[in-house]
């Protein structure tokens, strides 16, 4: 199945990440499938785009999405903490952030990011290096388990579907997306069961988080990111749980404080999606916009 990743606050993010006249360049950090790089370089004849992305699979689908741009779009493998790591200073006039997980992942990538399909336990973005989820559920101890699933779930949970994860992989070990929230949902509650959400989507979202690291990258990667950009240019971020949005909020917050302020900050209140994209692109609901500037 084709899917194009719809790219969430499209308006909003041209708006507030304006580009200089003359030659530019943006940094993509999380291209997905290019949605909003293509609107960049539409917009802005004379921009570069250096898009990364740590997912190869992806990144073939967005690098041929924005073929007809040529050399403007650099496609780059890698995670975005690194790759800012070790870029020149002041030489982007723009760095984006879409902290989300693209719909790809969900729907094509067969790697057990979503509970609604049968797929092996894997959740990298990387499949090529590091631990896959299925290595966390049957590897770590229950204890740790628990802890995973609470700090970056905030499942109330934790602990019963913690236990009931060991006792079955005692049996033998969990392979399968479904076999795990099978799992789940028989150890919580009746009326949690049937709630809101799905009882398996933080533990979920936890062992993603967990398996990526995705929260460790981000302080690390704004740090880069101000030094990366030029005076004057600015920097976007969108995130989509409360996790990803704090620790940009007081990282921005603290730097905008400092007794040597790098930035300042343009949204005192993050930007959300208007009723009309949340009504056509539900996901897009959680989403939120900040944008700083350097100074």
């Amino acid at each position: 199945m084709e899917i194009v990743h719809y790219p969430v606050m499209h308006k909003e993010v041209l708006e507030n990440l304006p580009i200089p006249e003359g030659d530019s360049l943006l940094i993509d950090c999380t291209t997905g499938e290019g949605g909003h790089t293509s609107l960049f370089l539409e917009k802005y004849p004379s921009l570069s785009v250096i898009g990364i992305d740590r997912d190869k699979v992806i990144q073939k689908k967005a690098t041929e999405r924005l073929s007809g741009f040529g050399g403007r779009f650099r496609p780059v493998n890698a995670w975005f903490d690194e790759y800012l790591k070790g870029a020149p200073s002041e030489s982007a006039d723009a760095i984006l952030f879409d902290l989300g997980i693209s719909m790809f992942h969900y729907v094509e990538s067969e790697r057990g990011f979503s509970f609604r399909s049968d797929e092996p336990l894997d959740m990298r973005l990387n499949p090529e290096s590091g631990m896959s989820a299925a290595d966390v559920v049957n590897g770590y101890s229950e204890e740790n388990l628990a802890d995973v699933i609470y700090r970056y779930g905030e499942e109330r949970y934790s602990r019963r579907i913690a236990k009931a994860i060991a006792e079955r992989r005692s049996v033998a070990p969990i392979e399968s997306s479904c076999e795990l929230a099978d799992i789940i949902r028989g150890s919580v509650p009746r009326e949690y069961r049937y709630g809101r959400i799905h009882p398996a989507t933080r533990t979920f979202q936890a062992l993603r988080i967990e398996v990526n690291k995705e929260l460790d990258r981000i302080t690390p990667a704004l740090e880069d990111a101000i030094r990366v950009l030029k005076k004057g240019g600015r920097i976007g971020v969108i995130t989509f749980h409360s996790l990803e949005d704090r620790k940009v909020k007081w990282f921005f917050k603290d730097e905008a404080g400092s007794e040597n302020a790098r930035i300042k900050i343009l949204t005192k209140k993050p930007i959300v999606p208007s009723a009309e994209e949340e009504e056509e692109n539900p996901p897009s609901r959680s989403a939120k916009l900040r944008v700083v500037e350097k100074v």
